[in-house]
């Protein structure tokens, strides 16, 4: 089978959870046996020397103009992407995101089979103005109704399209997390002034909805900075008032940044974390939720409906964007000691997500 996939910045090692969620099952998928050629399409502006490279364990790559403009870069280069994917003819075009599936009845129009994912309602991030959200809201309504196949990763999204296009033919299929790297050495750690156990640690795009500036308030007031750090991991993809000024604050607080990291130096972070805290007032299903659970951490969450869906135990949540509601969980589970928490990661296995995706490519193109 001939699979193109586009809505994604690229990979392999660029920042954002459908980046990690392709670069997790397109390689499962071309290694999966019986010979599918996967091409992933990447933006331009997000090439750099670490990963201009045209294969990407057995998936191919190919990289098409787009300009670093939120508002303009998924669209011009998803309508790049369908041209291309119209000229080679692709047995499935999967398109992820509600931004990029604006393009779908254009694909359609064009003969391709497609299948969209829907990662989440991207329309109610705080970051998009007025006209920007319809727009994201016309490319759900488009893709929902136009794909041959729509895949959901949670319960709450699949809820959703069924109640506003009354498409319940959709197929849930979660992200997933590796098995947990656990790497013990201090190494890096060291280098950012970190003991093992003693600090907090977040990650994400540097945006409006992730929280991380009422974080950074509620971890002050929680009066734990004497004895544990704070450490965001991430960085803009955009540099905007809202990061320029969450990095000044940061800064000046002590807050440990280590901008975008991947590999063994995130590894060590995880591993020796004594808790990890998601703020967000917005996920689809947050792959960075899932890889604390899979090092066993203590966790705080944000109850919002896609952090509620892994089901953590009810003590582990707290009131979205409620500073106080925070800093008092803060309290309470740095003065509890916490022994590893064994999580239930059964549903959140890569390869089954990937021969799941599969299934779903064969019902599209008629071969199931």
């Amino acid at each position: 089978m001939k699979i193109i996939v586009t809505g994604t910045r690229g990979i392999p090692n660029i920042q954002g959870g459908v980046e990690t969620h392709c670069q997790e099952i397109f390689p499962l998928i071309a290694d999966a046996g019986a010979g599918h050629d996967v091409t992933i399409i990447r933006r331009s502006g997000f090439v750099d020397p670490t990963n201009d490279i045209s294969e990407y364990q057995g998936v191919k790559i190919v990289t098409l103009f787009s300009p670093r403009s939120k508002s303009l870069e998924a669209f011009l280069h998803t309508f790049l992407s369908v041209v291309y994917a119209a000229w080679k003819r692709p047995d499935i075009l999967h398109i992820h995101a509600v931004g990029p599936s604006i393009m779908t009845p254009f694909a359609r129009l064009l003969g391709l089979n497609v299948v969209m994912t829907h990662h989440g309602p991207d329309y109610e991030r705080k970051k998009w103005g007025n006209l920007a959200k319809k727009v994201l809201q016309l490319g759900e309504q488009a893709g929902v109704r136009y794909a041959n196949k729509v895949i959901v990763i949670s319960e709450g999204i699949g809820s959703l399209i069924e109640r506003k296009y009354n498409r319940s033919d959709f197929v849930l299929i979660p992200n997933g997390v590796p098995t947990a790297n656990k790497n013990q050495e201090t190494d890096y750690l060291e280098s950012l002034g970190l003991k093992k156990g003693k600090y907090i640690f977040t990650l994400g795009r540097f945006v409006p909805e992730k929280g991380f500036d009422y974080l950074i308030q509620a971890y002050l007031q929680s009066n734990v900075s004497n004895d544990y750090k704070l450490v965001i991991a991430g960085d803009a993809d955009h540099e905007s008032p809202y990061s320029s000024t969450l990095k000044d604050t940061a800064r000046k607080n002590g807050i440990v940044l280590t901008g975008f990291i991947k590999g063994e130096k995130l590894y060590q972070l995880y591993t020796s974390a004594r808790l990890f805290i998601l703020p967000s007032f917005y996920e689809g299903l947050p792959i960075s939720l899932l890889e604390a659970m899979s090092y066993q951490l203590d966790i705080l969450a944000s109850d919002i409906d896609a952090n509620k869906e892994v089901c953590l135990p009810q003590d582990f949540y707290f009131e979205v964007g409620n500073i106080d509601s925070l800093a008092k969980k803060i309290r309470e589970k740095i003065s509890n000691h916490s022994p590893l928490q064994n999580y239930d990661m059964s549903r959140y296995d890569w390869a089954q997500i990937a021969r799941q995706t599969l299934e779903v490519y064969e019902r599209a193109c008629g071969k199931r």
